[in-house]
């Protein structure tokens, strides 16, 4: 199945079945941008826009983009607000949107699905204003290199998305040549800070802060 039509048909369910991925970049989102002023905002792949009802509290305006039509109803369905737009866009083609616009861009459990990473990197950079902030957050690599991927349970059992296996150079590389500047990096854990249990269990998801 095609990772359009994939998200389509997760969109009904996305918000409510058991994804412990899913709660645990949620909660990396909150604790790694309240540190954060930020006024104008782009959400790449919000999805239902689990994300975007936390960066609404301390945005002024924030567009999002997808290219799934059904999960972006799902969101427009619990986000009436006139300061988000929500746009279905395809990543891996130009975004149609004015450069330097952004304080902050945020990308989470998106990048699995983008082959070419320097060219959104690219688009994130023109779209950030200067001292600008892009925040990542993925599967972590070691889980792609033990199968974990994007799935979903259906009533005909398990539906596997399409996803690419990005190593830790490779969006450091992207992200460097391009012209931005490494601010943080952190592994996430299902057992959160507990660091006995952690030294039994591999991370799940890995984050960065890039400025421009």
């Amino acid at each position: 199945m095609g990772i359009e039509k994939a998200y389509n048909s997760w969109a009904d369910i996305y918000d409510s079945n058991e994804n412990k991925t899913r709660d645990l970049d949620k909660k990396a989102t909150v604790e790694t941008l309240e540190k954060y002023s930020f006024e104008s905002v782009l959400e790449l792949g919000s999805g239902t826009g689990k994300n975007t009802a936390y960066l609404i509290q301390k945005a002024g305006k924030i567009i999002c983009l997808d290219f799934s039509e059904k999960m972006l109803l799902k969101a427009k369905e619990k986000i009436a607000d006139p300061k988000v737009q929500f746009i279905k866009s395809d990543l891996n083609k130009n975004w149609k949107l004015s450069d330097n616009f952004a304080d902050l861009i945020t990308c989470s459990l998106t990048l699995e699905h983008i082959k070419n990473l320097d060219k959104l990197f690219k688009q994130a950079f023109k779209k950030l204003k200067k001292d600008g902030k892009f925040f990542i957050c993925e599967l972590h690599p070691i889980k792609q290199y033990l199968g974990t991927k994007a799935l979903y349970e259906t009533d005909n059992g398990i539906q596997e998305l399409e996803v690419y296996t990005h190593h830790l150079s490779d969006y450091l590389e992207s992200a460097l040549n391009t012209g931005f500047k490494l601010l943080e990096i952190k592994e996430w854990f299902d057992n959160g800070n507990d660091e006995k249990k952690q030294l039994l269990k591999i991370p799940r998801l890995i984050s960065f802060v890039f400025e421009k």
